[in-house]
């Protein structure tokens, strides 16, 4: 299978992935930057164009890999399936619900698939929180926290209030709302640096259930990237824990926790962003049924960008304040 991957940015994931995978045959990079480019081509001997025109137009490439700025998703999601080839999106899908189900609809009309890049789904830890919750395991939810703490690792990336709940909360928002569905009630808040980082706290309300979700970006870069959930049950607990660093890729393990006693939960060594990218070719190849759908995230980004409102007017407010004190000084 052929490759284009559309950005430099966090496209360099992506790139590392396709270079150690089997069923990769080649990978050619666009982006704007000359500089950028070399170190695809220099790292992995990707070939490399600043025309997206010429991965559109090439009729060997299968899969178009959307790693581009989230407000420029549905334009080239689109742009990819009219000339007919498979599209992987990173997350979000797009920056307005009206984007989104654009790109749904263009779908819908092609004979061609788009995925989105919602790699928690693939996540071990995940996995275990959404069938100890579909099943009973522990008897009814009572309570779920989730939280991500990290520092500014990925250059371009200041995750200010404006961004948090887009870049950081989204994919956390789809454990939750994939097992759970829409909240009843929402509230948010949030404090941010003028020099980039931020912290948002959600609290979700759901029937018998209150779930807390938090996300901070003001730890220093050796800090790395750690989180985890908590969730309580009528008769029981699991706890998650993970670390990363600057790849992405965690570390993690489960505890249980009963009257009987506490034990570790045996995870499977999996790499979440490598199991999408397997995913997806099985599903190109007719051998798997997409769990990645441009319809089955609408209601996370709903919820994602209601978040984001919510934020954005914390953050016009912070900086109010600060333009009024320093008035005043």
């Amino acid at each position: 299978m052929k490759v284009g991957l559309l950005g430099t940015g966090f496209g360099i994931a992506h790139a590392r992935i396709y270079h150690t995978h089997p069923q990769i045959s080649e990978v050619v990079v666009f982006g704007r930057t000359p500089a950028k480019l070399r170190t695809f081509a220099d790292e992995f001997g990707y070939a490399t164009t600043t025309e997206v025109a010429s991965i559109y137009e090439d009729p060997a490439v299968d899969l178009v890999d959307v790693c581009l700025p989230t407000s420029l998703h549905a334009e080239h999601v689109t742009r990819a399936l009219a000339a007919g080839k498979h599209v992987l999106c990173e997350l979000p899908l797009a920056t307005t619900m009206a984007d989104a189900r654009r790109i749904v609809d263009a779908q819908a009309a092609s004979d061609r698939q788009v995925f989105v890049d919602m790699f928690g789904r693939f996540d071990p830890a995940t996995e275990v929180l959404h069938a100890a919750i579909a099943q009973g395991s522990y008897g009814t939810l009572q309570t779920l926290t989730m939280e991500l703490r990290t520092a500014l690792l990925w250059e371009g990336y200041q995750l200010g209030l404006d961004s948090m709940a887009m870049d950081v909360l989204h994919s956390t928002l789809d454990a939750i709302v994939t097992a759970l569905g829409q909240p009843e009630s929402m509230t948010a808040v949030g404090v941010a640096k003028d020099a980039g980082g931020s912290a948002a706290e959600v609290v979700l309300g759901y029937p018998g259930a209150i779930v807390r979700c938090s996300a901070s970006a003001l730890l220093p870069k050796p800090y790395g990237m750690r989180g985890g959930y908590r969730a309580v049950f009528a008769e029981g607990a699991i706890e998650s824990s993970w670390t990363a660093g600057y790849d992405g890729r965690p570390t993690g393990m489960l505890t249980e926790y009963t009257e009987q006693g506490q034990r570790e939960v045996d995870l499977p060594a999996r790499d979440a962003y490598a199991a999408v990218v397997d995913h997806v070719i099985a599903c190109c190849q007719g051998r798997e049924t997409s769990r990645l759908g441009p319809a089955s995230v609408l209601d996370t980004l709903q919820l994602t960008l209601a978040i984001r409102t919510a934020l954005t007017a914390v953050e016009h407010e912070v900086r109010n304040t600060r333009r009024m004190s320093a008035s005043a000084g």
